[in-house]
């Protein structure tokens, strides 16, 4: 199964461009033809909809892909895979995971804070200081999104239990027993 990407590229941007889209990646794993869109903002559901219905038939009519294909339109998400230069430079200074290799040097792996993506390298600040990776020695990478932690509605952290003290009822003043006939 073939694929031309630089054509693909062609037939798809007209379309992104004309939905105030970029394109962020084309890939093809396995029988899937994956194409990433973007924007400022992120993209809707609907747009994504529109987008491929709008590139299928942009593929149907050129065909440049031999055989079959299933064609998948997404956002790049948020952890972003990171496969172009470009790619590294738009993610400084957020948290990456890289997948190297085997035979490269140094561990096959690094996670950490991507510091500079320039020309054929990037570099990422590791727990063990920063490491400069080459570009066509990365299998695999993308951003890593960190979820804020909020504590469960009802539910006090350890240290606010803790704390938290315990109602004692009043006992300064006396009870009273007084009837409706004595308050007359």
């Amino acid at each position: 199964m073939g694929m031309n990407i630089e054509r693909v590229a062609e037939l798809v941007a007209p379309v992104a461009d004309r939905m105030g889209l970029h394109v962020y990646d084309i890939d093809q794993p396995g029988p899937t033809l994956r194409v990433l869109l973007d924007r400022e903002g992120g993209v809707d559901i609907d747009t994504l909809a529109e987008a491929t219905r709008d590139i299928s038939e942009a593929l149907d009519d050129a065909d440049p892909i031999a055989g079959s294909y299933t064609l998948e339109v997404s956002s790049p998400g948020l952890e972003r895979p990171l496969r172009r230069a470009e790619h590294f430079t738009a993610a400084i200074g957020e948290h990456v995971k890289v997948k190297l290799f085997p035979g490269a040097e140094g561990p096959r792996r690094a996670d950490g804070t991507l510091t500079a993506a320039e020309g054929s390298t990037v570099t990422v600040e590791t727990d063990d200081g920063p490491r400069t990776l080459e570009i066509a020695d990365i299998t695999k990478a993308h951003t890593v999104f960190e979820w804020a932690t909020t504590p469960k509605k009802g539910k006090a952290s350890k240290s606010a239990k803790a704390t938290k003290k315990s109602p004692v009822p009043d006992t300064t003043t006396e009870p009273t027993t007084e009837s409706s006939e004595d308050i007359r």
